[in-house]
């Protein structure tokens, strides 16, 4: 169906139609980046191959969705973000009907990739389009039902895919897609905004150039935790990549990444509070579980109940700190009192002792929660409003760029303390770490990773308040209502 490029929103009912068609895809990429680590031990068992080769089931996905993200977002701005959410979604549900076919690992690696692709071009959009499907003065809103269904698919992946292995074969977990894919394909034609084009050819070199930057950023720093001469050349290979990367873009008329953007303190501000504050994120995420089980002697049962208050309470507290931020409160005071929030609760996380109770960590888990979604919406609604509409597109794709380098980050720098810990037992926070004992008697601290658990957990209320000090900027952090034509 043929309309004219929406302007300051859709009407109701094509809203609620569009956004439906727009949460149906995050969910479907948030849950198949989950939903595969459950079920890695039954797909290496099956296809009969090696754990370690097994993983990569999981890495060709983030990695084909890291490469890809700014040429997808790039071509949304050409060719309309509609096409590209299409597109993208049309690839992923073939990929998930080829992962579901596989029958061996390579074929299924393969197909991961292209449904890596498919993901990266829903995710590339995702939130551009929101600038076309609200008004100006309820972008916060739809920016905080986004997270909110972002963080309660990423909550409940685990346990959806636990469901699925436990009345059908690990094929399912990818062909669940395909019925789903085919009906948000109908509607995403028809409902999905059409938005202006830019007048400009795609940028061939400057894809691969991000390509190459991202993919041996990732990598390296993902191998980070060896301290190996490979990785100083895949860093130093992710550095030069990139200086040729913004070299490019600095002599284009019309560049892939619009760098100007980062010339806006608000800007600039907020993508590096984001990659904060998902390293915060994650670095909890990874090590909680190491935590829980060998520091505190929890079940595994019990571990993934206690990490489920976080996603919930980002999921409770996003969308109400969206209506916030479009009530014209202060963004950067929300995002303050987020993260003071979520330093709190890291704090009392990271205060327990071996013989703590269950309950008081559900609820300091849900305090994090709290914090960090308090943060992310009024911050994402900045990235997004503070970028001019022709550039929707890049803010975009830069946004979830941070998401993906900030998670990267926090689960290597967990390697990294397990690493440095493990050689030098009893070295860094040995002295926090002696104060739990284990149920058998033993001092936490002659175990290195329980040593490095609490000089992690010890370190995330520093990095939070790096995060908070990124949000201190200038008085541009605000929430006022963005006209169709201007932007913060």
């Amino acid at each position: 169906m043929n309309r004219p490029p929406a302007r300051d929103g859709l009407p109701q009912p094509q809203r609620r139609r569009a956004m439906l068609v727009v949460l149906t895809g995050l969910s479907m990429s948030v849950l198949d980046g989950t939903i595969a680590n459950i079920a890695l031990p039954t797909i290496a068992r099956e296809l009969c191959t090696d754990p370690a080769n097994a993983v990569w089931v999981v890495n060709a996905y983030q990695l084909a969705v890291t490469i890809s993200l700014l040429p997808f977002a790039s071509l949304g701005e050409l060719r309309g973000y509609r096409r590209v959410f299409v597109a993208g979604l049309a690839l992923f549900t073939l990929g998930s009907l080829a992962c579901a076919l596989s029958g061996s690992l390579t074929t299924l690696v393969i197909s991961r990739i292209l449904q890596g692709f498919g993901g990266a071009g829903i995710m590339s959009v995702n939130t551009a389009l929101l600038r076309f499907i609200y008004p100006a003065d309820q972008l916060g809103r739809g920016v905080g039902i986004n997270a909110l269904v972002g963080s309660i698919s990423a909550a409940i992946g685990p346990s959806v895919a636990a469901r699925i292995l436990s009345i059908a074969s690990w094929q399912w977990l990818f062909a669940i897609n395909v019925p789903l894919g085919v009906v948000a394909l109908v509607f995403a034609s028809r409902e999905l905004p059409r938005t202006p084009l830019a007048r400009h050819r795609f940028d061939w070199l400057s894809a691969a150039l991000s390509a190459s930057t991202f993919g041996a950023l990732i990598i390296g720093i993902d191998n980070l935790r060896r301290l190996t001469a490979a990785v100083a050349f895949e860093l130093a290979a992710a550095a030069v990549a990139g200086a040729l990367f913004v070299w490019r873009q600095r002599v284009l008329a019309y560049p892939m990444l619009a760098l100007g953007l980062f010339a806006r303190p608000v800007f600039a501000l907020s993508g590096v509070g984001s990659i904060c504050s998902f390293t915060a994120q994650n670095l909890t995420f990874v090590s909680l579980p190491f935590f829980l089980e060998e520091v505190l002697g929890r079940s595994a049962v019990e571990t993934g109940l206690l990490m489920t208050p976080w996603p919930m309470a980002v999921g409770f507290t996003a969308p109400i700190a969206g209506w916030l931020v479009d009530r014209r409160y202060p963004a950067g005071i929300l995002g303050e009192i987020g993260l003071a929030v979520l330093s709190l609760g890291l704090v009392l996380v990271a205060s327990q002792e071996a013989h703590a109770a269950v309950s008081p960590i559900a609820w300091w888990m849900a305090i994090c929660g709290v914090g960090f979604g308090f943060f992310q919406s009024p911050n994402n609604r900045t990235i997004l409003a503070s970028a001019p509409r022709e550039h929707a597109g890049s803010a975009s794709g830069i946004l979830a760029s941070a998401r993906l380098v900030g998670q990267t980050l926090g689960a290597a720098l967990v390697g990294l303390i397990f690493t440095l810990t493990g050689a030098r037992p009893g070295g860094i926070g040995h002295g926090a770490a002696r104060r739990g004992r284990l149920r058998r008697g033993r001092c936490v601290g002659e175990r290195p990773a329980s040593a490095a658990l609490s000089s992690l957990f010890r370190g995330l209320r520093l990095r939070a308040s790096c995060t908070i000090s990124c949000c201190n900027g200038p008085s541009d952090f605000s929430s006022r209502p963005v006209a169709p034509s201007t932007y913060l």
